[in-house]
């Protein structure tokens, strides 16, 4: 017989980020618990609202299954002693088995018997195993938590209703002094307690006291409230999807309404009131079909229509106030000068380890430029680069950023603007913050994206050298992301990046002045190059690139940042070639043989071979090798892939580990040289060729 399960665990407020995810974590440790459990049903659905997280078990076994399990015991020879009798070694397993002696049989494997016994195991019922429960509710983890009462045992927020029922049966179990029950609560101010008759009733008894708790459902509520505005406006929305799963796990039941402001804070730039209405108040900017702001905004109450005037004049208050901070602050702002900004920089401590921020804008300035000729930059934009460089924190000490630091760059490039500076440069201040996020949009133009690795590069050299490396989930100062911006940024500019020789030349000319610079740095090139070539493999893994080819490319002897991209996708590219199995084989046996060699040099005397397959590959190689460094990486890739029948004749013909050193090592430095080409791309051998 199949029944209905709901576990729901009814809570004070949660913060609306943590609604969603904990939600899902239910449902997944609910899942697992059935599973491991030996519970077979149907399927299982997640809801959820800021007061609580449940989940619906559809059509759920009664019962566990029964099982039979074939258990494998001690050798024949050891179950029985000299009389035949069975020894201490056998009534010890049968016992730890529940099983006697009686039950024992003999099975041959591989030439040898081995006592076995059959146990049966009756399932029990899922009522008495649904207890667990509490189990899964006390191993949820959280981002934060809290304890309250005389409880040591901390959660999200305090428990104040747990409903547990199979059916219409309420499965016993007690949480701290929360006991289960059918008793669940309706919206706070709208709804009242609820009896919960069975399981199946729960979203029409929620619906009942104002509480929608299917968030898929709450969500589109939302959406076509607030499109049903937005048409008989004739306004456009933009549903931001992060403003609105925020919105969603803020409420228990939606209504959207309208609130207005003053055209006069139209003034100020649209980033400052956007940012005004959705970060600090979660409201929906307002816009024509032009996408020009209004001086609209759309909210969501959590409540129904009642006095909706009171509160749509309540966040009209609230906004307006916090518009006249900002018309103030911008105006302000307005009367500092770039250059007396930068005054004020030099008293803000980028970190206490490392300097100031003028310090580290120093330090900007001059890899910048060193960025900036290295990936052919024309004198124009360099100079452009240099400007921004100079002055790219100013706005950090403007009052607008002070109170809105999600504008850090963005007001920048305003005040720029409005002081004369080139629109390059101003641009250039913005999009150095760029990518915001692992995914978020990248820089456009050259000089901004010089600046934004510049600056990420800087962070990753000083906190570096100071000792301070992400490790394990912890990582303050964002190094990862910084670092992940980094290789996208290059991926999408396809800029030449030779890592190590670049960030030797940086610490070479900081050291040279460290007094300019805030510090002398420690080189840490293993631990950078490591640590990039991680969030490198992270972004492989983006383009669907195999995990043996990423590795291979990884530990290849390329210096390139950016040719490790190239190399990945041209392997990738080449993965089903008919020859591609049969190529690679040939160049790994070279990599492995070039391994023996006890020199370095790659000289190479034609006058000890002994065969006509050591000149013929010889030549090939030769050939190879004088356009290696002007072919493109495709292009090398296939000359390199071409030499295959010339290495199999090779090793047809040819014993490389002979006895007279002067032949051995000659052949040894013929294979080095195919295996120094081979592993600018790619170390083969890290590739599954079988």
């Amino acid at each position: 017989m199949k029944k209905d399960l709901l576990f729901e665990i009814g809570l004070e407020e949660m913060p609306a980020h943590v609604v969603g995810p904990s939600m899902e974590q239910l449902r997944q440790k609910v899942e697992r618990f059935l599973i491991d459990h030996s519970l077979t049903f149907e399927a299982i659905t997640a809801y959820s609202t800021p007061r609580r997280l449940a989940v619906f078990v559809r059509d759920l076994a009664d019962k566990q299954a029964d099982t039979e399990e074939e258990i494998k015991g001690p050798a024949k020879k050891i179950a029985l002693d000299a009389q035949g009798e069975w020894s201490k070694a056998a009534q010890g397993f049968v016992r730890g088995q529940g099983l006697t002696t009686d039950d024992i049989y003999f099975k041959e494997l591989k030439g040898v018997e081995y006592v076995h016994v059959t146990k049966y195991s009756k399932g029990k019922p899922a009522f008495e195993v649904l207890t667990g429960l509490k189990e899964v509710m006390m191993s949820l983890t959280f981002p934060v938590t809290m304890h309250w009462g005389k409880y040591d045992f901390e959660y999200i927020r305090p428990v104040h209703w747990i409903v547990a029922l199979l059916d219409d049966e309420v499965i016993p179990f007690e949480f701290l002094d929360v006991p289960t029950g059918r008793t669940s609560r309706g919206h706070r101010f709208l709804g009242h307690e609820v009896t919960i008759a069975k399981a199946a009733d729960y979203l029409e008894k929620l619906s009942d006291v104002f509480v929608i708790a299917d968030a898929k459902r709450r969500q589109q509520m939302i959406v076509e409230q607030i499109q049903e505005i937005a048409d008989a406006n004739q306004w456009s929305i933009d549903f931001d999807s992060n403003l609105l799963d925020e919105v969603t796990n803020l409420v228990e039941y939606p209504t959207a309404f309208v609130g207005n402001y003053d055209e006069k804070y139209l003034s100020v730039p649209e980033e400052v009131l956007v940012t005004s209405m959705k970060e600090h108040q979660r409201y929906f900017d307002v816009r024509d079909q032009e996408k020009n702001l209004l001086p609209h905004f759309i909210s969501v109450r959590n409540g129904n229509h009642h006095a909706i005037e009171n509160v749509i004049k309540g966040n009209e208050k609230v906004l307006v106030a916090r518009l006249e901070d900002a018309a103030f602050f911008y105006q302000e702002d307005q009367k500092l000068s770039i250059a007396q900004c930068l005054e004020k920089l030099k008293q803000v401590t980028f970190h206490k380890k490392i300097g100031s921020m003028e310090e580290k804008m120093n330090r900007v300035q001059m890899i910048a430029q060193i960025l900036g000729k290295q990936f052919g930059l024309t004198s124009e934009e360099l100079a452009d680069l240099q400007r921004a460089s100079e002055i790219y924190k100013f706005d950090l000490v403007t009052n607008m950023v002070g109170e809105f630091p999600e504008l850090q760059g963005i007001m920048g490039e305003k005040y720029a603007l409005l002081q004369g500076e080139k629109p390059a440069v101003a641009r250039a201040i913005r999009e150095h913050y760029l990518p915001i996020s692992s995914e978020g949009d990248l820089p456009t133009s050259n000089i901004g994206a010089v600046l934004a690795i510049a600056d990420k590069f800087d962070s990753l050299l000083t906190f570096f050298s100071v000792g301070m490396i992400p490790s394990g989930s912890n990582d303050p100062y964002a190094l990862r992301r910084q670092s992940y911006g980094i290789v996208r940024i290059l991926e999408q500019k396809k800029w030449h990046f030779p890592l190590a020789a670049l960030q030797a030349e940086m610490v070479t000319v900081i050291n040279e002045d460290p007094i300019r610079y805030g510090l002398a740095l420690e080189s840490k090139q293993q631990e950078m190059t490591a640590f990039i070539h991680a969030r490198l493999k992270q972004f492989l893994m983006t383009k669907e690139i195999r995990h043996d080819v990423i590795e291979a490319v990884i530990a290849s002897q390329q210096p390139d940042l950016s040719q490790l991209f190239d190399a990945a996708e041209i392997l990738k590219a080449h993965l089903d070639d008919p020859e591609f199995k049969v190529s690679v084989e040939a160049l790994t046996r070279v990599i492995h043989l070039a391994e023996k060699a006890t020199n370095d040099t790659l000289e190479v005397d034609p006058s000890l071979f002994e065969n006509d397959a050591e000149r013929a590959l010889f030549d090939a190689v030769s050939e190879v090798q004088s356009q290696f460094s002007t072919r493109t990486m495709a292009q090398n890739y296939e000359a390199l892939i071409q030499l295959r029948p010339l290495i199999e004749a090779y090793f047809a013909e040819t014993m490389v580990m002979v006895d007279d050193d002067r032949i051995r090592n000659n052949r040894l430095n013929q294979l080095q040289q195919i295996s120094r080409m081979a592993l600018v791309i790619a170390s083969l051998d890290h590739l599954m060729t079988k």
